[in-house]
C-alpha cells in the first residue's frame, strides 16, 4: 500500500467493481437530462461487494437528492453498504440532507468521483462525512490506479458544463458544426437547414434540449426561419437567442412567437428602437449591449444562470465566437467531434473552518453586504422558490394539501377558482410536475396562450400569494428561519436579470419583490422573543 506524502493517508487501490459502480453512477445521473433543466448532475449507486442494491438520480434543481432516493431503496440493505457518488453532495437546502442521510442510513464507506465544483460546497461534505467516521474515498485522490481513469473521466463529461461555468466563469458552449462535402457549413444557396442528415438533426434536437440556450445570428433568422424547438413532448425548452447589432431582421419570424418559448434578442445599443419596441410588444425580450460581442453575451448567460449553451450559427458568427474562446466543444452531430478547451481539472479545495458555513462567510465581513441568490445551487439557494422545501398550507376547500415547492403553488395559484376545465386541468399538472422547474414551464405556457384563464386581479394579488408561500416555508423548517435570520443587516437580491419584478435585474434596475418579501419575514423573525416566530397553519385562511 502506497501513502500520499501530502497527508500521509495511505492511497488505496481502485478495483475494477470499484470503477464500475462509478461509471454506473455517472450513468444514472445523466437520466434526467433533456427534461429539465441543465443543472449539477448527480447519481447514487448502493453497493454491497459487486451487487448493486439500489440507485438514484437529482432530476433537477428542487428535486430530492440522489443519495436519499437510492438510500430509501435500499432500505435495511443501506447499513454497511458502500455507496458510489459521481459528485460530492452539495446540499442547497440550509441543511446537510444527504450527508445526514448517508450517515443515518449507516453507510460504511462513500466513493466520490468528484469534489464539488462549486467553492461554497468544495470539501464540505466529505469532511462531514470522515468526521463521521465513515470512510472516504475520492478518485484520483485516495483512490489510484488504471481502473480509474474511465470512471473519472465519465464522472468529469457528465458534469462538464458545471466544471467549464466554475472554472470560466462562463457556461459551458457547444457549437454546432455541419460541413457539405466541399467543406462548407451552408448549401451553395446560403441555407443551412439540410446540410445534416436525418440522424444528425436528431443529435441536435437532443442537443437543444440538454441546454439552457440556443443562439443564433441576424442571417440565420433572415434566411432559416428556424423555430429552435427540440421535437419532444413536456421536455424542457431553451432559451432562443438572436444575436444581431443591425436588428435589421423580419418583422415576422417563427422566434417571435413566444407562446410556448421564450426568445431573447441580443443588439447594440440604442439600434432600430422601434423594431424593438415591436418585439417587445410581441413579448421578446430585447438586451442592449454597449458593445455585441459572444464574449459579452456569454457573460449574460452567466449572470442569468445558464449552464450550457447551443450555438447554431454560421460563420459569420461561429469564427468570432471560436476567436473569442468563448466555444468549449465542437459537436453535437459530427462523427468526429472534440474539445477546444480541456475539461478543467479544479483543485481539491478543504473548507477552511471560518468559512464553511452561508452565516460564516457573512460574518467575514464588517461592511454592509448584499446578499444575492437565484440559482438552487448558490450559496444562499435555499431562498430560491424553485428549492426542495415541500409546503403545506389550507386550500379553499378547508383542506391541506403538500405543494413540492413554493413554485409549485405559487403557479398553480395563477388559475386558482378559475371554473374552466384547462384551468383545472394545469392545477392538476402543476402539482404532479416532478421539479419547480417544470411546474414554472407549465403556468408560465397557459398564461402567455391562455391569459384569459388567469384569476381575476392576479396581478395585485400576487405577492400576496408568494408570501403566505414564503411565510409558510420558513415557519415548517426551523434551519432555514436560522439561516434567514443570519442575514441580518444585510440586503437579499434575487440575482435575475430579466426578472425586474421578482428579481434585482441587471444593473439594479429591478423592484427585488422576492428579496423585499424575504427581508420582511426576516424582519418578524427577529420581533419575535424566542428568535424563531412560528405560524399556526390552522389559522390561516385562503382568501389571496
Amino acid at each position: 500500500m502506497a501513502f500520499c506524502i501530502k497527508n500521509m493517508m495511505p492511497i488505496v487501490t481502485c478495483s475494477s467493481v470499484d470503477s464500475g459502480h462509478m461509471l454506473r453512477a455517472a450513468e444514472i445521473a445523466d437520466k434526467s437530462a433533456g427534461y429539465t433543466a441543465p443543472h449539477p448532475n448527480a447519481g447514487c449507486v448502493i453497493a454491497r461487494g459487486s451487487k448493486i442494491v439500489a440507485e438514484g438520480f437529482l432530476y433537477g434543481q428542487g428535486t430530492r437528492a440522489a443519495e436519499i432516493k437510492a438510500l430509501e431503496q435500499a432500505r435495511e440493505l443501506a447499513k454497511g453498504s458502500t455507496a458510489y457518488v459521481n459528485l460530492e453532495p452539495g446540499d442547497c437546502h440550509g441543511d446537510d440532507t444527504s450527508v445526514n442521510a448517508l450517515i443515518q442510513a449507516g453507510v460504511s464507506k462513500v466513493v466520490v468521483g468528484l469534489r464539488h465544483p462549486l467553492k461554497h460546497f468544495r470539501g464540505k461534505a466529505i469532511k462531514a462525512l470522515r468526521d463521521a467516521r465513515i470512510e472516504v474515498d475520492v478518485l484520483g485522490e485516495d483512490l489510484q490506479n488504471k481502473n480509474i481513469q474511465e470512471a473519472l473521466r465519465a464522472c468529469q463529461l457528465v458534469n462538464a458544463p458545471l466544471l467549464y461555468r466554475e472554472a470560466c466563469r462562463m457556461p459551458f458552449s457547444v457549437l454546432k458544426y455541419a460541413m457539405t462535402l466541399d467543406g462548407k457549413i451552408a448549401a451553395s444557396t446560403g441555407h443551412a437547414a439540410w446540410v445534416s442528415s436525418k440522424m444528425s438533426r436528431k443529435r441536435v434536437f437532443e442537443a437543444r434540449s440538454r441546454s439552457d440556450a440556443v443562439i443564433v445570428g441576424g442571417n440565420t433568422v433572415r434566411r432559416d426561419n428556424p423555430r429552435l424547438t427540440t421535437r419532444q413532448e413536456g421536455g424542457h425548452l431553451p432559451a432562443r437567442i438572436v444575436m444581431s447589432r443591425s436588428l435589421k431582421l423580419p418583422e415576422e419570424a417563427n422566434l417571435w412567437d413566444v407562446s410556448a418559448n421564450h426568445t431573447i434578442v441580443a443588439t447594440q445599443h440604442g439600434a432600430n428602437r422601434s423594431f424593438q419596441q415591436r418585439l417587445a410588444r410581441k413579448g421578446v425580450e430585447v438586451v442592449e449591449f454597449d458593445m455585441l460581442t459572444p464574449k459579452a453575451v456569454m457573460e449574460y448567460c452567466y449572470d442569468r444562470g445558464f449552464l450550457c449553451v447551443l450555438w447554431e450559427c454560421g460563420g459569420a458568427l461561429s469564427a468570432p465566437a471560436i476567436e473569442s474562446a468563448v466555444i468549449h466543444k465542437i459537436g453535437p452531430d459530427m462523427l468526429i467531434s472534440g474539445y477546444l478547451h480541456p475539461i478543467p481539472d479544479l483543485l481539491p479545495i478543504i473548507p477552511a473552518k471560518e468559512a464553511t458555513t452561508p452565516e460564516m462567510m457573512l460574518s467575514a465581513s464588517d461592511e454592509p453586504n448584499i446578499i444575492s441568490f437565484y440559482k438552487a445551487w448558490d450559496a444562499y439557494g435555499a431562498f430560491s422558490n424553485f428549492s426542495a422545501h415541500p409546503i403545506r398550507i389550507i386550500g379553499k376547500s378547508g383542506d391541506y394539501f403538500t405543494w413540492k415547492s413554493v413554485e409549485h403553488y405559487y403557479q398553480a395559484q395563477k388559475f386558482e377558482g378559475v371554473q374552466d376545465f384547462m384551468a383545472q386541468e394545469c392545477i392538476e399538472r402543476i402539482k404532479s410536475a416532478e421539479s419547480p422547474e417544470e411546474a414554472a414551464r407549465i403556468g408560465r405556457i397557459l398564461e402567455r396562450q391562455r391569459p384569459e384563464l388567469v384569476r381575476d386581479k392576479w396581478e395585485s394579488v400576487k405577492i400576496d400569494v408568494m408570501y403566505r408561500a414564503l411565510k409558510c416555508k420558513f415557519s415548517m423548517y426551523p434551519h432555514l428561519s436560522s439561516l434567514l435570520v443570519s442575514t441580518a443587516g444585510s440586503i437579499l437580491v434575487e440575482a435575475s436579470p430579466h426578472d425586474l419584478f421578482w428579481g434585482g435585474g441587471q444593473e439594479g434596475e429591478g423592484l427585488n419583490h422576492l428579496g423585499r418579501l424575504l427581508m420582511r419575514i426576516r424582519a418578524e423573525l427577529l420581533e419575535d422573543d424566542s428568535g424563531s416566530s412560528r405560524i399556526n397553519l390552522s389559522t390561516w385562511s385562503s382568501t389571496v
